[in-house]
């Protein structure tokens, strides 16, 4: 066993020392304001834009959705998560054509047939989401409870979270329903492209670091990080839950 894996194992069999971290960082959402609780949220602009417009229009659409996916640094975080320990390009391909699936089948669903989550609530899943990866990352599961859940399935769920997040506000945001189908089709198919986008420059920089000593020596201090932002997440959406 690598020394850094016998550490982290040690670690984690101790539930305290685990979540320390998280939740010190965690506790600076206090420091942050309310609105950047919005990861879902279009820009002002393109809020105006989505609900002038009717008619099918491909292109401005397909450009909303690769911008939402670039900028979504909640999505983001989920896949550098997944990704993380991927080393072979095949098997990055099948949890990203997971997430993306379920991602898509939620949204378009969820927009045709005006079917939303509260918005709060759906969010703080996808906080939880980040949370649960980073874990996963780190074996949690297989020390805590002798088990590894199948990572296939927990990557597809939270896609379809992911994509219910989006649909949420897009349904508030009153789509013209002349060219629906098409603009949403042409939107998902813009938020695949951001998503190659932002997963090729991920897929850089992670083999970059990979061929350095310090990606095992800082392996777990980088996935508490990401959980302590998913801790974040999931603070800001309950509190705006509440206070909304």
């Amino acid at each position: 066993m690598h020394p850094q894996t016998r550490c982290v194992s040690s670690l984690l069999r101790k539930w305290p020392y685990t979540f320390i971290m998280p939740f010190f960082v965690a506790s600076l959402l206090l420091l942050v304001p309310l609105d950047a609780a919005q990861a879902h949220a279009v820009t002002q602009g393109d809020k105006g834009y989505i609900q002038e417009i009717f008619g099918v229009q491909l292109i401005p659409f397909t450009y909303l959705g690769a911008k939402h996916m670039v900028t979504g640094y909640d999505h983001i975080l989920f896949l550098f998560g997944v990704i993380f320990f991927l080393y072979r390009m095949k098997h990055v391909a099948i949890y990203v054509s997971l997430f993306a699936l379920g991602h898509s089948v939620t949204m378009i669903a969820g927009v045709l047939f005006n079917f939303g989550i509260n918005s709060f609530i759906i969010d703080a899943i996808i906080g939880f989401s980040i949370v649960y990866k980073a874990l996963d990352n780190l074996g949690a599961y297989k020390v805590w409870f002798g088990v590894q859940p199948n990572t296939k399935i927990v990557t597809l769920f939270f896609g379809l979270c992911h994509g219910f997040g989006l649909a949420s506000k897009l349904i508030d945001y009153e789509i013209a329903a002349d060219g629906l189908l098409p603009n949403l089709l042409a939107f998902n198919v813009g938020v695949e492209i951001g998503q190659i986008l932002a997963l090729g420059a991920i897929l850089v920089a992670m083999g970059w670091w990979r061929r350095t000593d310090s990606f095992f020596r800082y392996a777990y201090t980088a996935n508490v990080a990401i959980m302590a932002i998913g801790f974040i997440f999931i603070g800001l959406q309950l509190t705006g839950y509440f206070v909304a």
